[in-house]
């Protein structure tokens, strides 16, 4: 309840509103973000299987998408002790809350896409 009344205040407020959007955006825009989030949603996973996940990333860029995801603590990245090394990565609580935010995005792309082939 708290929440929607601190959301109603917000938008009474648009410049607020608007400064909060663009914190938002400052964390998770860029053309990987969200798809590194996606991918982490279902758990933890190494480089190389969030390489194979998203797809045409190359290794140098998932390298610094992933360091600015856990400078900003939406990933946590955990080196385990083992020859060789084992590096996973996985989403913080703060991450883990963009689920929402990415369920109705999903749902979005799904109605636009079937809106504009029609």
């Amino acid at each position: 309840m708290e929440t929607v009344v601190q959301m109603e205040e917000l938008k009474r407020c648009s410049v607020q509103y608007v400064l909060a959007l663009r914190d938002t955006l400052n964390v998770i825009s860029g053309k990987w973000k969200l798809s590194i989030i996606g991918s982490l949603l279902y758990g933890k996973m190494r480089f190389k299987e969030l390489q194979r996940n998203i797809g045409k990333i190359s290794p140098r860029m998932l390298s610094k998408e992933l360091k600015d995801l856990e400078a900003n603590g939406i990933i946590k990245r955990t080196i385990y002790d083992t020859t060789p090394v084992t590096v996973e990565y996985e989403l913080t609580e703060s991450g883990m809350r963009l689920h929402t935010a990415l369920d109705v995005m999903v749902k979005w792309g799904i109605e636009h896409r079937e809106l504009t082939l029609k």
